[in-house]
């Protein structure tokens, strides 16, 4: 059994989803054992690799980042996909805070990285933010520890600018 974390950004184009989808089912057939995907199930990246991992009949947990993430964070947009990917999750797991913020983000990805045996990115490779907790500090984060790191981002994926 492997399990895959995912961190990745949220941003991204409508014309990326498909070549972003497309890449993250290429990077799940070179797994050929039982899957694990870890994933806060957010819009873009985090959902896509979702998809891919439930598509791949793979188990899939989410990680809500705090207990008002659904209500206050998941725009209506997403919500649809929100609502399935949770349900289809065989464990979800919500971090002990309250209030979506920087300390619920960070312990979120804390819990990615613990649990899993690598960490797929669907990352552009720009540093990291001032804020912080965002996709690049998640890759150093695991890179630090050791952990190997599959980088996607295929020809043509575009952030939202």
């Amino acid at each position: 059994m492997v399990t895959l974390a995912v961190t990745g950004h949220m941003d991204l184009t409508d014309g990326s989803v498909p070549l972003v989808r497309a890449a993250l089912r290429e990077v799940l057939l070179s797994y050929r054992e039982d899957l694990v995907g870890i994933s806060c199930i957010a819009a873009g990246a985090d959902s896509l690799f979702a998809e891919a991992i439930v598509e791949a009949g793979g188990r899939l947990v989410a990680v809500l980042p705090s207990q008002d993430y659904r209500q206050t964070k998941v725009k209506p947009g997403h919500a649809e996909l929100f609502d399935r990917l949770h349900a289809a999750a065989d464990e979800v797991l919500v971090m002990p805070h309250s209030t979506a913020n920087r300390e619920a983000y960070e312990a979120a990805n804390a819990v990615l990285l613990e649990r899993a045996d690598r960490l797929v990115a669907v990352w552009n490779g720009s540093p990291p933010s001032a804020k912080g907790g965002g996709t690049a500090d998640v890759v150093a984060d695991a890179r630090t520890a050791g952990m190997p790191v599959d980088v996607v981002w295929p020809d043509g994926a575009e952030r939202r600018t």
